[in-house]
């Protein structure tokens, strides 16, 4: 079966994800719990308990063995030890069965404890064959939209008809995740565990098959499968939809002894950041902002802009939106014409009319005045419409009063035809039940001022243009480039590790980087020497040291011989680099390449020099990059406007910059195999051209 793009359906995990008999293997109380969440869901099809020796598992009839069952299970939740689940997935898959939960632990997560964790895990993905399985170390899943639950303990899911999925590496995040009061309708959560057959990646592309399904979150600690995962970015696109993720873990890389200020800087971290905002997948700090931004999707889908029109019947809540906004991606455009004079018709004269607005208490309860008022800021730019709203307690007070907005706000969203949120500062002023019946108005039900803004901000960037580019792989052989031909090999076979910086910056400058004259001696009087024949100023670099100013092997600005013999005497070293000096800088920039081995080549653009790491002005990508992209990345940056001219002064070649930019990446496309990392710092950025100033190239070992 092809959909209309030639997509084929993963069949087997459909078959799982939605099974019409699900066997549960083993006795304990997991498995009978299994059996207890079958029935509380709602599961209209056989459930089918297997162990040898006990008579029943939760009340139902127990089989002997897999063999004995009435036919090929659909589903399968094993919860039998470690080294038994390996024969059982064997003897499942001989079966035919469909797919199946491995719920045991001990495997590849616990190789320091178990030295055969590894084994068993390789194991069963052999014993499994072509059968596809979540786990091993994993709850499994629960589908409410068929009523399936392949779950071993309590969840918060209720049986629904549409509804978001939430798919994490955790199944205890993702059992506190099901527990949401927020009115989410949750239609699927799943696990993967140890992902030793089925990875985050290739459940989503599943469970997106399915169209009852709206939005997808995913709660990542690892992405195993490039490749794997810009397939299910790019298929949520063709089938509409958009993913969310909450990203963990800080970088081994970082970790490392850094030689450079890129290594420092980025990693594996930053890779997956890169990755998820490449691919089109919003990135969120908190699982409260995870599942507000799955509200926005399932309610009302991406946004078309992060310009947000605020009404709230208090100037302290108008004040607390625009400072909190600070923090996030998101604007408070001012009013325009149309919007003053529509709310000017409403309001009277009394009521300052600004955006966060504060429309009064003049209107409380007056439903066609909040409406008119709610409709006449949704008149202008904005890309959603929010409503203060704080609900009193249930149990001690009463909320007529407060459900006439949710009419108001209906009504402005419908008349404006653009999309509007009530929004509870707290997760407690927004009751469950309100929620629902937001969502079924068409209103999204907001909570959590910072996590809500945040998901605004998501929301927004969902509905921005994807670059459908793959990323540069860091194994094999490098894929076809569409931003140029790769240049030749400049590398001799026999290098490796750190090169030296002369050796760096004439790789840069066979790439088309300009770099100083330069000239290389051993002794003070050749460096002085040297320096006559560059002429001067010059710089005079000590040889030998990754970090030269903290080392004290940086002079410049020597304008005599003397004074570079002098200099040469104090660093203490035999080898010197004697430079041209580069005058006539407007900003010094950091340019970096480094190898994520995870995640492809994560390319650092920021500000540079010696206060790189103080300013940590900087932006990530993964390569390949085209130009656009780069200049649209440094304008991104906080000292863009130094690049551009600030207040008058010159600002820098930008198509010098760029084409520096770019003939890295060339270089790096051409020893993808090899290359380590490429850092130039600083580059020296001209009103006429561009000089890196300071290279570092390091290669792999054992090339």
């Amino acid at each position: 079966m092809r959909g209309e793009s030639g997509h084929s359906p993963d069949l087997r995990l459909q078959r799982l994800l939605r099974p019409k008999n699900i066997a549960v293997v083993g006795g304990g109380a997991w498995c009978a719990n299994v059996v207890r969440e079958c029935r509380k869901i709602g599961f209209a099809g056989y459930v089918w308990p297997v162990h040898p020796t006990r008579g029943e598992v939760g009340g139902v009839a127990a089989f002997a063995s897999v063999n004995d069952l009435p036919g090929a299970p659909d589903a399968v939740f094993i919860g039998v030890n470690r080294g038994a689940t390996v024969e059982v997935l064997r003897a499942l898959s001989a079966l035919g069965a469909g797919g199946a939960v491995c719920f045991a632990a001990g495997f590849s997560e616990a190789q320091q404890e178990l030295a055969d964790g590894g084994d068993l895990q390789a194991a069963l993905v052999e014993a499994a064959g072509e059968m596809p399985f979540l786990g091993p170390n994993c709850y499994g899943f629960v589908n409410a939209l068929e009523g399936a639950a392949l779950w071993p303990d309590q969840h918060g899911l209720v049986r629904a008809e549409r509804g978001v999925a939430i798919l994490t590496q955790s199944s205890n995040v993702a059992l506190n995740l099901s527990m949401q009061a927020r009115g989410l309708p949750i239609a699927l959560i799943g696990t993967v565990g140890n992902q030793a057959a089925v990875d985050l990646a290739r459940l989503g592309e599943a469970v997106l098959e399915d169209p009852r399904i709206t939005a997808l979150g995913l709660y990542i600690e690892g992405i195993r499968d490039v490749r794997g995962f810009e397939r299910l970015a790019a298929r949520a696109r063709e089938l509409g939809k958009r993913i969310v993720a909450m990203k963990l873990g800080a970088s081994e890389q970082s970790a490392r002894a850094a030689v450079s200020h890129t290594a420092s800087l980025t990693g594996s971290d930053a890779g997956a950041r890169a990755l998820l905002r490449r691919c089109g997948v919003a990135q969120v700090s908190s699982l409260s902002a995870l599942l507000e931004t799955l509200k926005i999707l399932h309610g009302v889908g991406p946004l078309a802009s992060n310009r947000v029109g605020s009404m709230s019947c208090s100037g302290g809540e108008a004040s607390l939106m625009a400072d909190t906004g600070l923090a996030y991606p998101v604007a408070f455009p001012e009013l325009d014409e149309v919007q003053r004079d529509g709310l000017r018709a409403v309001l009277g004269p009394k009521v300052a009319l600004a955006n966060p607005l504060d429309y009064n208490t003049y209107i409380w309860g007056d439903l066609p005045a909040m409406t008119g008022c709610f409709a006449a800021m949704m008149a202008g730019d904005v890309g959603l419409g929010t409503v203060v709203l704080d609900f009193p307690r249930g149990d001690r007070c009463s909320d007529a009063d407060w459900l006439p907005v949710l009419d108001a706000v209906e009504g402005a969203a419908r008349a404006s035809g653009k999309p509007m949120a009530v929004l509870a500062t707290l997760v407690d002023t927004l009751p469950e039940a309100v929620a629902e019946s937001c969502f079924a108005r068409g209103i999204v039900p907001l909570c959590d001022l910072p996590a809500a803004l945040e998901a605004i901000g998501a929301a927004a960037f969902l509905g921005e243009p994807v670059c459908a580019e793959p990323v540069l792989q860091v194994e094999g052989a490098p894929p076809p480039v569409a931003f140029g031909d790769s240049p030749r090999r400049y590398l001799d076979q026999e290098e490796a590790g750190l090169l030296s910086e002369d050796r760096a910056k004439a790789l840069l400058a066979s790439v088309g980087v300009r770099v100083p004259g330069r000239v290389v001696v051993a002794g003070v009087e050749a460096a002085a020497e040297a320096a006559r024949g560059i002429g001067f100023p010059v710089v005079l670099k000590g040889t030998g040291f990754a970090h030269k100013s903290e080392a004290g092997a940086v002079k410049l600005g020597l304008l005599s011989a003397e004074a570079v013999a002098a200099a040469a005497k104090d660093m203490g070293c035999d080898g010197f680099l004697v430079e041209e000096m580069v005058t006539g800088g407007v900003v010094e920039l950091l340019v970096g390449v480094l190898r994520d081995p995870a995640h492809g080549f994560v390319l650092t653009l920021g500000a540079g020099g010696v206060m790189t790491e103080v300013l940590r002005d900087t932006v990530t990508m993964l390569l390949p990059v085209r130009p656009e992209e780069v200049r649209s990345a440094l304008a991104q940056l906080r000292i863009a406007p130094v690049l551009a001219g600030w207040r008058g002064s010159l600002g820098v070649d930008m198509e010098g910059l760029v084409e520096a930019v770019m003939a890295v990446q060339r270089l790096v496309v051409a020893e993808v195999e090899r290359i380590e990392e490429v850092e130039i710092n600083p580059l020296i950025c001209k009103a006429d051209g561009v000089v890196a100033v300071d290279a570092l190239i390091r290669l792999k070992e054992g090339n």
